[in-house]
C-alpha cells in the first residue's frame, strides 16, 4: 500500500515545487491504471462491458494506494480531486498531467482540455446499461422503482395496475414464496395493466438462494383472539369478521362449530358466550352460504375449542359449541444467557424449560434448515437470527446438533419458525443454484425479463448461473446480483466482471442480510463501497431492503426512513417491499427521488485505501 502526497502543506510561493510533487504521483498512478486493465481477457466479456471493465480495474488499481493527501494537495492547487473520477479513472488523472504539465511549462495551455484515452469515450455507459437492463426511466432522470408482489397480487389485478399507474418501473417476485401459478397470475395482471396503460416495465425474478431458516415449532393451544378496527376515540371503526364452518383445523379468520348449531344458523340471529376469560360477547350472523356463515362482532373475544355458544330465537334457545379454533403461531422465547440447540432434524422446536423443583433447566431447541451448517460452523462463531434480532455465540458442535449461548436479545425476544439464520463468519462452502432455484429459474426464462441471484459470493457463482441460462434458451434474460453477504462483498471485483460476461447486468445491495452479515455499524460503510465500485464499473445498482418500509405497513414513515429513502437517489434503481400502504410509500419515494436527484451528486469524496480492492484474486470470470 503507497500514501501518495504533497512534501508539504502548499503555500502560495511553493506551487511550483508542490506540482511536481503531485505531477509524479499523478503518473505512478497512470501507469498502475494501464497496466491493471491486462489483469484479464476482456474478450470474455459482453461488448458493451469491456470498456467498462478496464475502467473498473484502473480503478481498482488507484484505490489500492492511499491518495488522501495527494487530494489535498489537488485541492490547494485548485484542481479537481479525483473525488469524482470512478465513471472514468484514467480519463480523470489525464486531465491533471495534462493541466499541472501546463503549469510547469512543459506543456501548452491547449493540452490541458479534454484528453482521449485508450478505452474510448465512457460518458454515458452506465445510462445505456442502465436502459437495457430495465429501459428508460419514465420520469427523466428519476430512475427506476422496483416493487415486491405481495401475494394477493395473484389475485387482485387492480393491485397490480395501480401500482403500475403510481410508478412502479419492475415488479418484483420473490420465488421463495408462493409458486409458478401464483407468479404466471401476477405477470400476466402486469403485462394486461402495461398494454392497458401504456407503461412499460419490466419483471424481476428473485432466486430464492440457500438460505439457512428455522425449522417448525409446535402449534399451540393459545386463545384466538378477535378483535374489531377502532378509531383513535376507540369508536368501532369496523367490526371483527369470524367465519363459522364445520371445517376441521380451520384458517384465518375461521372457527368450526358443531354441526346441529350450524344447521339452524341464518342471517340476523345473535349467538351469545363467555369468551376465555369470561367476559360477556355476542357474535351477530350477517351472511350464510353453502359451507357456513359470517359473523361479526364489536367487541374484543378470546376464543378456544370448548367454548359454548347459545343461539335465541324467540322462545327457541339452542345451545352448541365451538369445536377447534385456528392454531396459534408459537413463538420460543429467548433471553440473554439462554442456550439455544440448532437440531439437524426438522423436529418441532420447543422453548426454554425453566429450573424447578427438582428439574434441570433444559435449553430451547428448534431445526435448521441446512445440513451445510452442521459441517462448517466452529465453536466461538457468531449466529444472528431473524434479520439480527436475536445474537448469540455458538458453543459445541456435533454432527446433529449447534449448542448456541445468546447473547443479544434486548429485553427478551421470541423467535419464530422460517426465519433466517446467518454465520457471518462461517464459510458454509455453498452453491448458490440449489433445486427450487433451477425450478425458479426455468420459468423465469419463460416468463420474466430479469433474474436475481441471491447470495452471489464467488464468480463460480455468476459463471455456473450464465451457463444454465443458456442451457435454457435465455440468453435474453437481464442478470442482477444480490450482494448480501461478507463474502459477496469481500469478492465484489471478480462478481462484477464475471457478471458483465452478459449485456443486460445489474446489482442489488441486499442492505438486511448484508448488515447481520458485515455488523450494523459498517453497513452505511459497505453500501457507499459498493457504489462506488459498480460506478466504476458502469453497473446499475438497485438500493434495496427496508426501504420506507414503515410507511408500506403502518401508513407514515419515520425519519430515519426518510434519511434513508433520500440517500437512495444514488443508486440507478430503488425497491420497495410490500404492505397494505405501499402506495403512499410509492408516492413519497417518487417525491423524494424527484428533489433528491438534483442535489446527490454534490459530494467530494475523500479515497482511502480500499481492502476490497486488492481482493482481485486469481479466479476471473
Amino acid at each position: 500500500m503507497t500514501t501518495l502526497q504533497a512534501s508539504a502543506p502548499l503555500s502560495p510561493v511553493a506551487h511550483l515545487a508542490g506540482s511536481e510533487s503531485t505531477l509524479r504521483s499523478l503518473r505512478f498512478l497512470r501507469k498502475e491504471i494501464l497496466g491493471a486493465a491486462g489483469a484479464i481477457d476482456l474478450e470474455q466479456l459482453a461488448p458493451t462491458f469491456r470498456a467498462s471493465a478496464a475502467n473498473l480495474l484502473g480503478y481498482l488499481a488507484l484505490r489500492r494506494h492511499d491518495i488522501r493527501l495527494l487530494q489535498a494537495s489537488l485541492s490547494e492547487l485548485g484542481l479537481a480531486s479525483l473525488g469524482h473520477c470512478e465513471s472514468d479513472v484514467l480519463r480523470a488523472v489525464d486531465q491533471l498531467i495534462s493541466v499541472l504539465e501546463a503549469l510547469s511549462g512543459r506543456g501548452s495551455p491547449e493540452a490541458a482540455g479534454p484528453v482521449q484515452t485508450p478505452w474510448g469515450d465512457m460518458e454515458g455507459r452506465l445510462v445505456a446499461h442502465l436502459e437495457s437492463l430495465f429501459g428508460l426511466p419514465p420520469r427523466g432522470d428519476h430512475g427506476h422503482i422496483m416493487v415486491t408482489m405481495p401475494s394477493e397480487a395473484a389475485d387482485d389485478a387492480g393491485l397490480v395496475e395501480g401500482l403500475l399507474a403510481a410508478g412502479m418501473t419492475c415488479q418484483r417476485i420473490n420465488c421463495a414464496h408462493d409458486g409458478p401459478q401464483q407468479w404466471q397470475r401476477m405477470i400476466e395482471h402486469l403485462r394486461l395493466a402495461s398494454r392497458k396503460l401504456g407503461k412499460p416495465c419490466q419483471v424481476a425474478m428473485d432466486l430464492p438462494g440457500p438460505k439457512l431458516r428455522t425449522g417448525p415449532i409446535g402449534a399451540g393451544s393459545a386463545a384466538f383472539k378477535v378483535k374489531p378496527k377502532r378509531g383513535e376515540t376507540g369508536a368501532v371503526l369496523m367490526p371483527a369478521r369470524l367465519y363459522l364452518s364445520a371445517q376441521a383445523e380451520p384458517q384465518g379468520p375461521a372457527v368450526q362449530v358443531s354441526d346441529a348449531l350450524l344447521a339452524e344458523l341464518r342471517a340476523g340471529d345473535t349467538l351469545g358466550f363467555r369468551d376465555a376469560r369470561g367476559a360477556k360477547r355476542a357474535l351477530q350472523v350477517i351472511e350464510r352460504d353453502e359451507q357456513g356463515c359470517w359473523a361479526e362482532l364489536v367487541k374484543t373475544a378470546y376464543l378456544t375449542a370448548g367454548l359454548r355458544l347459545k343461539l335465541k330465537r324467540g322462545s327457541a334457545r339452542i345451545k352448541g359449541s365451538i369445536l377447534a379454533v385456528p392454531a396459534s403461531v408459537e413463538r420460543i422465547k429467548l433471553e440473554e444467557g439462554d442456550t439455544l440447540v440448532l437440531t439437524r432434524a426438522l423436529e418441532p422446536g420447543v422453548p426454554v424449560r425453566k429450573s424447578e423443583a427438582g428439574k434441570r433447566p433444559s435449553a430451547a431447541r428448534i431445526g435448521c434448515s441446512l445440513a451445510a451448517a452442521f459441517e462448517r460452523v466452529r465453536p466461538g462463531e457468531p449466529v444472528w437470527f431473524d434479520d439480527g434480532k436475536i445474537g448469540g455465540e455458538v458453543l459445541a458442535v456435533t454432527p446433529a446438533s449447534i449448542q448456541v449461548r445468546i447473547t443479544h436479545a434486548p429485553g427478551g425476544a421470541k423467535l419464530r419458525a422460517d426465519k433466517g439464520i446467518n454465520f457471518p463468519d462461517t464459510d458454509l462452502g455453498l452453491d448458490a443454484l440449489g433445486e427450487e432455484d433451477l425450478q425458479a429459474l426455468a420459468f423465469a426464462v419463460e416468463h420474466a425479463d430479469i433474474v436475481q441471484l441471491s447470495f452471489a459470493n464467488r464468480a463460480a457463482d455468476v459463471r455456473a448461473l450464465y451457463q444454465r441460462i443458456e442451457d435454457l434458451g435465455g440468453q435474453r434474460l437481464g442478470v442482477v446480483l444480490k450482494i448480501e453477504t461478507r463474502q459477496g462483498f469481500e469478492h465484489l471485483p471478480e462478481l462484477l466482471l464475471a457478471g458483465m460476461r452478459g449485456p443486460r447486468f445489474g446489482v442489488m445491495i441486499a442492505r438486511g442480510d448484508l448488515a447481520v452479515e458485515a455488523g450494523f455499524e459498517r453497513t452505511a460503510e459497505l453500501q457507499e463501497e459498493i457504489l462506488c465500485l459498480c460506478e466504476a464499473a458502469h453497473v446499475p445498482v438497485i438500493w434495496a431492503t427496508q426501504v420506507l418500509e414503515t410507511q408500506a405497513k403502518n401508513g407514515a414513515p419515520t425519519r430515519a426512513e426518510i434519511t434513508d429513502a433520500a440517500m437512495s437517489a444514488r443508486a440507478e434503481c430503488v425497491m420497495l417491499n410490500k404492505g397494505p400502504y405501499i402506495l403512499r410509500a410509492l408516492a413519497t419515494l417518487q417525491d423524494l427521488l424527484g428533489r433528491m436527484r438534483t442535489h446527490h451528486s454534490k459530494k467530494r469524496d475523500l479515497m482511502r485505501r480500499l481492502k476490497v480492492a486488492d481482493l482481485l484474486g486469481a479466479e476471473a470470470p
